[in-house]
């Protein structure tokens, strides 16, 4: 018979999609997902891009591509994000890659080897945390306030663990916190780096989806020295399925980010990076984000209309200032996973939040709640139940 490796075998799959499984049930409110809103796609611009593309020069979309990605979106992302947000410099590449979380594998087959740490938010991204697992990284979680990284504990990670590699940062609406690292946090977030030699790996995907309060300029528009590796996607403001996303990465990991790459996929779908490629050429895209963010902002505040007339004095949580998420917490003295398995037999999916933890054997009071996938009859159906099923608990 044969054995999976050691790095696979004690893996578990995502709760998150596992629990998605329950989700295609008939009548199933699914607060679990963390799917963009369907109706922020601009699917008539893509179906009228992909048309011409497909009528004017199909070879050009179906032969083999640079493993780096197709050049005019790289030129493209490149000005967009230093025009938008001061991000990358001449000395940074912007490759392109197969959705964001290529971006933590391709860094992690880089900067990491086997038996080296990953100081990392916890709770954070759980497809993230087992891309850092399946390398055999260990991974040292450091808790969030709530405005993010507690900094004094991750410098005492630091102290501890001279063997880690990179800081796994996710500061924008954080995944599953909702929580958003400030500006101070951030600064002694890259002194930090800077004096233990450590990279900073700034997972950005939900930077594009601020909905309240001023925006907060990212690490990587701080990085002088070349510490920080910047992920961003467009699954959040396109559609998730094109998968296509992009890395900013210091010239002096880019070599070796790029073999990363061509081990893993060769190279990024070229049809679809042409398809976003010309949706910022005929597009404002700007514009389209502006109008996406008028959605996520009335689910955002129906949601937690909903969750302070029902579920008052049993749920508590931090209002996030954009992103996709709820981090809600129970009652300590309640069992959080009674609380979501009665949750599923009223038809409503939530994730524990277990699956978000570094070490998913201790305690949590936490569920995580997704308002941008459900309509909004969803919402409010779906949050009156959770405080009918709260009242068994009080």
């Amino acid at each position: 018979m044969y054995e999976l490796s050691k790095k696979y075998a004690g893996l578990k799959p995502s709760a998150v999609r596992e629990i998605l499984k329950a989700t295609s049930e008939p009548g199933m409110i699914a607060f679990a997902g963390g799917s963009p809103a369907t109706e922020a796609f601009p699917c008539e611009e893509v179906k009228r891009i992909s048309a011409e593309i497909l009528e004017e020069n199909p070879v050009s979309a179906l032969v083999y591509g640079v493993s780096e990605g197709y050049e005019p979106l790289r030129k493209t992302v490149k000005k967009w994000l230093y025009e938008r947000e001061n991000i990358g410099t001449d000395d940074d590449s912007v490759i392109i890659t197969a959705g964001g979380t290529q971006v933590m594998d391709i860094t992690t087959r880089v900067l990491a080897s086997e038996g080296d740490t990953v100081i990392c938010e916890d709770p954070s991204f759980i497809g993230s945390l087992n891309c850092f697992r399946s390398h055999g990284c260990n991974l040292v979680g450091v808790p969030i306030d709530d405005d993010g990284m507690n900094i004094d504990a991750l410098e005492e990670a630091i102290k501890q663990n001279p063997n880690a590699k990179f800081i796994y940062t996710i500061p924008n609406f954080q995944n599953p916190g909702g929580t958003t690292l400030s500006l101070e946090k951030r600064k002694r977030m890259y002194r930090l780096a800077l004096e233990n030699n450590l990279v900073i790996l700034e997972d950005d995907p939900y930077g594009n989806l601020r909905v309240e309060g001023e925006a907060v300029p990212s690490i990587k528009s701080m990085d002088t020295e070349g510490i920080v590796v910047y992920a961003g996607s467009f699954s959040k403001i396109l559609a998730p399925g094109i998968r296509v996303a992009y890395a900013v990465v210091p010239s002096k990991i880019a070599p070796a980010f790029t073999i990363g790459k061509q081990v893993s996929d060769v190279h990024t779908g070229v049809l679809n990076q042409i398809i976003v490629s010309r949706w910022f050429d005929e597009y404002d895209v700007n514009a389209h984000i502006d109008e996406i963010k008028k959605i996520y902002k009335r689910k955002l505040n129906l949601m937690c209309s909903c969750l302070d007339e029902h579920c008052k004095g049993f749920i508590s949580y931090v209002r996030p200032q954009g992103g996709l998420f709820i981090w809600a917490k129970l009652p300590d003295n309640v069992n959080m996973l009674n609380y979501v398995n009665k949750l599923l037999e009223r038809k409503v999916a939530v994730v524990p939040g277990t699956a978000f933890m570094v070490d998913d054997t201790k305690p949590c009071s936490y569920i995580r709640l997704n308002f941008s996938t459900p309509d909004d009859e969803s919402i409010v159906k779906g949050v009156e139940i959770m405080g009918l099923v709260a009242e068994e608990f009080i």
